[in-house]
């Protein structure tokens, strides 16, 4: 059902696009992440929660490469909602960059690690989340070396000496908000794929 809404979603927003460049840029780990998601479904299926973050996020990005991140319509409605100078929209993409691996990265340290719910499960699951976000923001570097001018709608940083910064920083609240919150749920779907995985075994 995820990857049908996915796939629709990902259809749409390829649909005369503000700019095709921009698009594939913003959508390519889309096209490299779900396959491997679908390649390991099977001997590594993931938690509904993981899947469910996954979608939530991809559509974030679609939507940000549809429209160019500076001018997605929900990121003006947030700006007169909360009296913004700015559309917070490609900020909101930053926040969801470090929100949707935390859960991601959580699970596959407890479930191909040593590791146990912990501290240190807290401390390296941030220091990789802040990780991925520092590649991603080299990736948004390369592309403004490359793309020279042409590259600001895929950077959206709109004149922002502190972008790469507000960028990190947002990914780094993302991430210690989604283990916040979601670690309760997170662990019950856990507890319940074991459970789960144990009993297809002993059947077999």
């Amino acid at each position: 059902m995820l990857l049908t809404i996915g796939t629709l979603a990902l259809i749409v927003s390829g649909i005369q696009p503000a700019d095709r460049t921009i698009w594939i840029l913003v959508v390519l780990p889309i096209f490299i992440g779900v396959p491997i998601l679908i390649a390991t479904y099977n001997r590594f299926p993931l938690t509904p929660l993981a899947y469910w973050l996954v979608l939530v996020y991809a559509l974030i990005m679609m939507l940000g490469g549809h429209y160019e991140w500076s001018q997605v319509p929900l990121g003006f409605w947030l700006q007169d909602l909360l009296d913004l100078s700015r559309s917070p929209y490609d900020r909101l993409g930053h926040f969801t960059q470090g929100f949707m691996p935390a859960i991601l990265v959580r699970e596959i340290l407890l479930r191909r690690s040593p590791l146990v719910r912990s501290k240190w499960l807290v401390f390296l699951v941030t220091a990789v989340c802040l990780a991925i976000s520092a590649c991603y923001e080299f990736t948004e570097w390369w592309a403004a070396v490359v793309m020279g001018e042409s590259a600001e709608a895929f950077l959206g940083f709109r004149g922002d000496i502190w972008d790469t910064q507000w960028d990190m920083f947002l990914s780094l609240i993302g991430a210690v908000s989604a283990q916040l919150l979601l670690v309760s749920w997170h662990d019950r779907q856990l507890d319940q794929l074991v459970t789960s995985s144990v009993a297809g075994r002993s059947a077999a």
